[in-house]
């Protein structure tokens, strides 16, 4: 069952305000693990994790900030 625009944007909002701080936490301490890695690895890493957490939430985000296209175009 797919979610209506609303549920989405709730749903987009929990998912950055709670999921995102605890991804940055897991990610950090899985990096803290292991001995410092050289900068530039470092780097690489913490790109990389940024951008494979939004793969699994792209349906999720997808036309959020787009206006409700279930409400008519009359109504406010």
């Amino acid at each position: 069952m797919p979610l209506s625009h609303r549920a989405r944007k709730r749903w987009s909002l929990v998912a950055l305000l709670v999921g995102m701080p605890l991804w940055v936490v897991a990610a950090v301490t899985v990096v803290g693990l292991f001995d410092r890695p050289p900068f530039w690895l470092e780097i690489v890493i913490y790109v990389g994790l940024g951008v494979i957490w939004i793969v699994p939430l792209k349906p999720l985000f997808l036309g959020v900030g787009q206006p409700d296209p279930d409400k008519g175009q009359d109504r406010p």
